[in-house]
């Protein structure tokens, strides 16, 4: 499973110095995601994935609008310790994510006028608060948001088996979708916490994805972009150090 190469104008890791030195000042977007299990159909790197192409897709809108942003390369292992009940989760935890992320904003600030982290993994939530408040209270011009979309299920689910299938099908195993619980995911929290997301649900499905395709992912995929890019255009950080755009939705 690979994750999207942006542009090579607007990925960080084809550029040069020189690119940097000599251009305009930039904006780092850092892709974040997890490798993590998804139920039986879908990739461990889904949330990696999904963040790097979402990411990629907004830069190259912005890039149109003569807007500069760069793509760093994905932070592909996050704070997964819920799904750890499964074959294949490698979670590197919050403390050293947290060490990640903010070692990673205090080198990109040396050169970048500033960072975003785009997180692709609900677990790094806590992290990337914590994170970003350090950095920013060190002065650092440095933010978080999500990819996000309207109505979108926990894991697994309708969401990210559309968006797989819209982004990488030769990756899903269609014949192996299966539903898991579907009640809100605040009803499952407490169980969830305590003793992870396989006491839950034992193929690690959060949803229903047996109604996937691959157009229903191509509309969420494009929500996402659409959210992503308008909160970059604004850059306005909430009191969790969060992008927000005035009258959207959090």
């Amino acid at each position: 499973m690979t994750s999207r190469e942006p542009a090579d104008e607007l990925s960080l890791g084809r550029l040069r110095w020189t690119d940097l030195e000599e251009g305009d000042p930039v904006v780092v977007l850092v892709p974040v995601g997890s490798l993590e299990q998804h139920g039986p159909a879908l990739g461990l790197a889904t949330d990696a994935v999904v963040a790097a192409h979402v990411t990629s897709r907004a830069a190259g809108v912005l890039a149109r609008e003569r807007r500069r942003f760069v793509v760093a390369p994905v932070v592909p292992y996050g704070a997964s310790g819920e799904h750890e009940g499964f074959p294949g989760t490698i979670s590197i935890g919050h403390d050293a994510l947290r060490v990640l992320l903010v070692e990673l904003g205090r080198s990109a600030c040396l050169w970048a006028e500033g960072v975003v982290f785009v997180n692709g993994h609900g677990g790094n939530v806590p992290t990337l608060v914590s994170a970003v408040r350090q950095l920013r209270q060190e002065g650092r011009a440095v933010a978080w948001t999500g990819c996000r979309a309207a109505g979108a299920d926990a894991h697994a689910g309708l969401t990210e088996t559309s968006l797989m299938l819209r982004l990488a099908p030769v990756t899903v195993q269609v014949d192996r979708l299966t539903a898991g619980p579907t009640e809100p995911v605040e009803q499952l929290m407490p169980a969830l916490r305590a003793q992870g997301v396989r006491a839950v649900s034992p193929s690690g499905v959060l949803g229903d994805p047996t109604g996937a395709d691959a157009r229903r992912g191509d509309a969420i995929l494009a929500e996402m972009v659409q959210r992503l890019v308008a909160e970059l255009a604004e850059i306005d950080v909430d009191e969790r150090g969060r992008l927000s755009v005035p009258g959207q939705a959090p």
